[in-house]
């Protein structure tokens, strides 16, 4: 049955409406922080600070230029594997993030840096609201070809609420430490969006569509955001930690994790092919999931070479995902088109799991005594927490994590069901022509500023 996909009511509505919304309470509620106010002077006199160098831009701003580029280019591109939805993979991406992130260092701000009535910003406001973002990318992933623009707003709008609510909770409710967003990002927002998916069951797709496939120059720009992803994880896993030993670990153990999962995800591949031949999708995914099952550890005492088995382990774990769970689930009518449960869901699962054993056997003689109560900041009310006690805690966020995904995602799911919101018919489904306005290279010719037939040239 063909829906009516038109977007020129629909789609600049809900534009205007979110960008009116963020205008005004952006307004109201959002002020710089005090090192990007000009009260930045007084305050370095207050704190003895001599030199502006000191000031939080010069450290954070680096790492959020890495992670921006990940959310945009990094995340954008590895969706451009279908053969007819490049357009689409970018360009709503793109929209989706730059709303994202505006309604998450509103949400955010209001959990976090709400004081005296205002939302305080900096940069490391923004590294949290790309991160949010991020979350969102994840989701779209299980979605990508299925959804409207207008559902990927949407459900932006409602995803971004619930993992500020769900971030709060773990990182000051349970106290849990997240660095790299395993549970608050991976696996919420992998869980998330394969439930919004689950909810818009597509039982026919299958039959009446066979778009879903990839082309050789596709698979060539995706693996442009799979090195863009590969190469800046590391700035993901380390950009909110704390200056000095913690944010080098963050940055030494991800790389370990990350090289490690690209040697495991290529034998994988091999092996399970009966001519030993290698596929694209599992080098544009595996070979990422060593970033996602560090997350949660990479600022902890890990090891290096405890980093090297995580990334090795994750690496198997995603691969055989993708050559043997990805078709599983599409029997029991879950569909997953960027194969996120393999590169986000048990990889973010896996680390959070890291995460709770790392913590649980945290000592003294490792960290040391003051290390280990900077680390966890273990002070104020959880001053008698132990290392034990944390890693129990920990193990708790995955399960909160969980919870929200799978909660949260059917009610969103729900609303997105709604005949309203312009989604593609089956037959119509991973299809740029249906929301762009396509130029067939093969029979369009240019005529100044206008296209035509090659029959229609013969006119002229």
């Amino acid at each position: 049955m063909l829906r009516n996909t038109n977007m020129r009511w629909r789609l600049p509505l809900v534009c205007f409406a979110w960008e009116i919304a963020m205008i005004v309470l952006f307004g109201v509620f959002v002020r710089y922080n005090h090192e990007t106010d000009p009260s930045w002077e007084d305050y370095k006199k207050e704190e003895n600070i001599t030199l502006d160098i000191e000031n939080d831009f010069y450290y954070r701003y680096p790492s959020f230029t890495d992670v921006h580029v990940m959310i945009f280019v990094g995340f954008g591109f590895l969706m451009t594997f279908l053969q007819r939805y490049g357009f689409s993979g970018v360009g709503f991406n793109f929209v989706m993030a730059a709303f994202s992130i505006q309604w998450a260092l509103l949400m955010q701000g209001w959990f976090h840096t709400f004081e005296g009535g205002k939302i305080r910003i900096g940069v490391e406001s923004l590294i949290n609201a790309d991160f949010c973002t991020g979350s969102v990318a994840v989701a779209f992933g299980a979605l990508l070809g299925t959804i409207s623009p207008v559902q990927l707003l949407v459900m932006a709008l409602f995803q971004v609420t619930l993992f500020s609510v769900n971030e709060w909770i773990l990182l000051d409710i349970l106290h849990v430490v997240d660095a790299g967003g395993s549970m608050t990002i991976h696996t919420f927002g992998a869980y998330f969006g394969l439930t919004v998916s689950w909810i818009l069951n597509r039982p026919k797709l299958a039959q009446k569509n066979n778009m879903e496939k990839p082309a050789y120059y596709s698979d060539l720009f995706s693996m442009i955001g799979t090195l863009f992803l590969w190469m800046y994880w590391p700035s993901f896993n380390s950009a909110i930690s704390n200056h000095g030993d913690a944010q080098q670990r963050a940055v030494i153990n991800t790389y370990l994790s990350l090289a490690s999962s690209v040697l495991t995800t290529f034998a994988v591949a091999s092996i399970i092919d009966k001519k030993g031949k290698l596929e694209m999708v599992y080098v544009q995914n595996a070979t990422l999931a060593g970033g996602v099952a560090v997350g949660t550890a990479a600022e902890m005492m890990l090891s290096t070479y405890g980093s090297l088995i995580v990334g090795f382990i994750v690496g198997i774990i995603s691969t055989l995902g993708f050559k043997y769970l990805t078709p599983l689930l599409a029997k029991i009518r879950l569909h997953d088109t960027c194969g996120i449960h393999n590169l986000h869901g048990m990889p973010g699962i896996v680390g959070g799991i890291v995460g709770a054993v790392t913590a649980a056997c945290a000592t003294e003689g490792v960290y040391g005594a003051e290390g280990l109560k900077k680390f966890f900041k273990f002070e104020g009310e959880y001053a008698h927490r132990t290392p034990s006690v944390q890693g129990g805690y920990q193990a708790a966020g995955i399960c909160v994590s969980l919870a929200f995904a799978f909660v949260g995602g059917t009610a969103v799911g729900l609303v997105l069901k709604l005949p309203i919101w312009g989604a593609p018919s089956d037959e119509n489904c991973f299809e740029d022509a249906v929301y762009w306005e396509v130029l067939e290279e093969e029979s369009d010719v240019e005529i100044g500023n206008h296209y035509a037939t090659p029959d229609s040239t013969k006119e002229l």
